[in-house]
């Protein structure tokens, strides 16, 4: 592996630690399907599918993707086109844009980032069913509807 230039930013210098994290760096491209079992910190670009389900997915600020992500936790500094699915929590950090849909159980959004979507707050830990989900959260009284009579 080649040596880094010490006085570049990385996605690694962010994260603080890069162990066990794994790393796609800025002059990288990739068109097709990733998926592991380890961290990601992606700071080139990719097109496809990114699938880390029990994972962090960090998208660097140099990052662009054209991807749909489905992880535990994603947190953005660059630019993604594409769905997001986290299992836990999804991040927009300021300089961070974002279009197209989320679906996580936590969201943060800080200001100065670009977000173009909708958000769905999925909480797999509940024990209510799929069901509940169509419900209103208020409940209507069993009584029958007033009627005016003509009388």
């Amino acid at each position: 592996m080649a040596p880094m230039d010490s006085s570049y930013p990385t996605t690694a210098d962010r994260l603080g630690s890069s162990s066990g994290t794994a790393r796609l760096g800025a002059s990288l491209h990739v068109k097709g399907e990733i998926t592991g079992n380890e961290d990601l910190a992606i700071d080139g670009s990719v097109e496809g599918l990114v699938h880390l389900e029990d994972r962090r997915l960090t998208i660097g600020a140099s990052a662009k993707l054209t991807a749909d992500v489905i992880a535990r936790e994603v947190v953005v500094y660059g630019n993604v086109k594409g769905n997001l699915r986290a299992r836990d929590r999804i991040e927009i950090k300021k300089d961070g844009s974002v279009v197209g849909d989320l679906t996580t159980a936590r969201i943060m959004i800080e200001d100065g980032a670009y977000f173009k979507g909708s958000i769905e707050i999925d909480k797999t830990g509940d024990a209510s069913s799929s069901d509940d989900l169509d419900k209103p959260s208020y409940t209507r009284s069993n009584r029958p509807a007033a009627t005016a009579s003509a009388d």
